[in-house]
C-alpha cells in the first residue's frame, strides 16, 4: 500500500475544521477519510508554529537549516 500524500492546503482546511468551526477530530477524519491520529499529528503541529507548520517538498524549517 503507498503512503497518501497530502497539500498543504489540504492540511490547514483539515485543522481549521476542527480548531475553527468546532467540528471534532473522529468526525472530521470520517468525512476526509483520514486516520484520527493524523489528523491528531497535523493540529499539534499547526498548533506548535503555524506559519511553519507542513513545510512539505524538501522544504526546511528554519531551526533545521540552521543545523544544517
Amino acid at each position: 500500500m503507498q503512503r497518501r500524500k497530502f497539500a498543504r492546503e489540504f492540511k490547514v482546511e483539515a485543522v481549521r475544521l476542527v480548531r475553527e468551526r468546532g467540528v471534532t477530530i473522529a468526525q472530521a477524519a470520517r468525512d476526509l477519510d483520514l486516520h484520527e491520529n493524523v489528523l491528531r499529528k497535523w493540529v499539534k503541529e499547526f498548533a506548535a508554529d503555524p506559519g511553519h507548520a507542513f513545510p512539505g517538498h524538501g522544504q526546511m524549517r528554519p531551526e533545521q537549516l540552521e543545523i544544517d
